[in-house]
């Protein structure tokens, strides 16, 4: 990881969050352009962080450049950037990324899905490029690499999607022309 994105990953999630946009991800070479994230933090009620450090959320208090993969209602794998000082509590969740490398492997694991939509949405993303709960923790530089890419434009900021509480909170972040966001603008979302 270079020192531009080690300095951004070190972060509050918030400020981090839309700098990110535009970087590549990678697990095991297959990954794609981030277009589409949200922030949290341990203040946040809706965060996994919030109340402090216990059980699965212990990752989300690592210092910023690591891995937080959680399992949504049972079902997805969702997998987090953590960003901020050790012991912080705070993730960038990533909700979609344009496929670039390793289509083959994405389009084995999602048949019959379109390619700008293999990675759209936080669970289909996972799916996509092979991340699993035995993830959660890893430093990035090993077998999940975060590549710096060209500084994205075009953000839009709006409320997150899927969550109860704060909801209008604008954390979401996204490259509003990109045709792989897990959703397109929300009426309440506007560019940065």
């Amino acid at each position: 990881m270079n020192a531009e994105t080690k300095q951004i990953l070190g972060l509050p999630a918030a400020e981090a969050a839309p700098l990110v946009l535009g970087m590549f991800l990678f697990v095991e070479g297959v990954g794609g352009r981030i277009v589409e994230v949200e922030a949290y933090s341990e203040d946040d009620p809706a965060s996994h962080s919030h109340g402090g450090p216990k059980g699965r959320n212990l990752p989300m208090f690592l210092a910023g450049g690591h891995i937080y993969v959680y399992r949504s209602y049972g079902v997805h794998w969702c997998m987090n950037l953590v960003t901020g000082p050790n012991g912080r509590g705070e993730a960038v969740l990533l909700r979609a990324l344009e496929p670039t490398s390793g289509l083959d492997q994405m389009r084995k694991r999602r048949p019959g899905i379109r390619d700008e939509r293999l990675c759209a949405g936080p669970g289909n993303l996972t799916l996509a490029l092979g991340v699993d709960g035995s993830m959660t923790g890893l430093p990035l530089g090993g077998q999940i690499k975060l590549e710096p890419g060209a500084r994205a434009d075009g953000v839009w900021v709006g409320p997150r999607i899927g969550i109860s509480v704060s909801v209008d909170a604008p954390l979401r972040f996204c490259l509003g022309e990109s045709r792989s966001l897990s959703r397109k603008h929300l009426k309440s979302a506007r560019p940065m």
